[in-house]
């Protein structure tokens, strides 16, 4: 048998040449082409017998070389349809590795605990380990960026927040990426806002704290997630409703790599005020070290039993300040591996232990289907887009 190896700028065709004997001393060649990805040790997606006489009819060629030379003309048609079954192979075995979620918040954050919450059961439904990787900066802008510049192909998830998909891409004219500009897999829980400040601060209610900030115009502080997060926006929001002047200079802004890393600072009293998720509260109300003063949800809520909800306190406006995660991939993502992910997700929906802890936490489990995500978040980014622009806080 006759090797004979032809490559081309993305296939190797292999034609093997092979003479049989046959009665009455005849002799006949067959020949068998054997076409590779340009890739080692990568066994051929194709191969094809009897070939060579129809395709050098196909071609009206005698020749090897001849016919050679003509298949490499025709290599990007090749190599369309060795991307296509390839593709089509990778997606029929997905997911055949593990799986990294990016958290684009720091450790302790709420995108931080829904990541590893997720990432502790969902590979019960992949039947792959899921690993969470904290690629924090530009508050949550970098690992969203990374993300969303990464290859699709399942591999790279994103635990999704309000803050990096919405109000970041409303407030930031220089964002590398639009909120829409990913797979959106789901919206997985909501995360009711709460406002508190240090036991050790001596204001007992959100009156007592915005008396306090109306006294002393610029003095009083608060943390947030980053600039252009959610907990951002929330602050001069309230100072606004509650007839703050300059709502927007009425305090000063001290923005951290995570809702974690804020919440810590309010709990050592380095600033006097935090609006965040519930989720990155929870412990230090339960352990007694932050005071809530006001909650945006309609009802009271377990993890802050004795705040205020916003409506009771006359500012029902407030209840658009709710925080959200979700589960992004890349765009472009192929539409078998984005069905399998949407359907673990919906078994997750109804795991017992996801959901205890997600409540634990302070959340409320909300896992959406792919066109309720979609709805979702644009009515989100439509939201804080108008906010920004009636607080003028845009970013240019």
């Amino acid at each position: 048998m006759r090797k004979e190896m032809f490559c081309s700028a993305k296939l190797c065709f292999e034609l093997l040449t092979a003479e049989l004997s046959l009665c009455h001393s005849q002799r006949v060649q067959k020949k068998m082409l054997r076409v590779y990805p340009c890739k080692k040790n990568q066994r051929p997606f194709s191969e094809i017998f009897p070939i060579w006489d129809f395709l050098q009819e196909m071609f009206h060629m005698n020749s090897t070389t001849k016919f050679v030379s003509s298949l490499a003309a025709s290599a990007t048609a090749f190599a369309f349809m060795s991307v296509v079954s390839l593709s089509a192979a990778t997606a029929a075995e997905y997911p055949s590795k593990p799986i990294t979620l990016v958290a684009p918040y720091g450790a302790g954050g709420a995108s931080d605990m829904a990541s590893r919450t997720m990432a502790s059961v969902l590979p019960s439904y992949l039947n792959q380990p899921v690993m969470v990787v904290n690629r924090t900066g530009a508050g949550g802008i970098t690992g969203s960026a990374s993300v969303n510049k990464s290859k699709p192909d399942g591999y790279t998830l994103l635990l999704a927040r309000i803050g990096s998909q919405t109000v970041s891409p409303a407030m930031r004219a220089n964002i590398p990426y639009k909120y829409d500009d990913f797979t959106m897999l789901a919206v997985i829980e909501l995360n009711p806002v709460i406002c508190a400040t240090a036991s050790s601060k001596p204001y007992k209610t959100l009156k007592e704290f915005i008396d306090a900030v109306k006294a002393n115009p610029g003095k009083l502080s608060f943390s947030s997630a980053g600039v252009g997060s959610m907990l951002h926006v929330a602050v001069p929001l309230i100072l606004k409703l509650t007839g703050v002047k300059n709502p927007k200079e009425a305090m000063n802004h001290v923005p951290y790599k995570g809702g974690g890393n804020a919440a810590t600072a309010a709990v050592g009293g380095h600033v006097d005020l935090i609006c965040t998720n519930s989720s990155a509260l929870a412990g230090h109300i339960a352990g007694g070290k932050l005071r809530p003063l006001v909650i945006t949800t309609k009802k009271r809520h377990a993890v802050a039993p004795n705040a205020p909800t916003a409506r009771e306190l006359g500012y029902p406006e407030l209840e658009v300040l709710v925080g959200w995660s979700g589960i992004y991939g890349p765009p472009g993502m192929d539409p078998k591996v984005v069905a399998k992910l949407r359907a673990a997700l919906q078994k997750v929906k109804k795991d017992k232990a996801w959901n205890k802890f997600t409540k634990a936490l302070g959340s409320v489990p909300n896992i959406l289907d792919g066109p309720a995500t979609k709805k979702f978040v644009d009515q989100q980014f439509n939201v804080f887009n108008n906010l920004v622009t009636e607080l003028d806080m845009r970013i240019e």
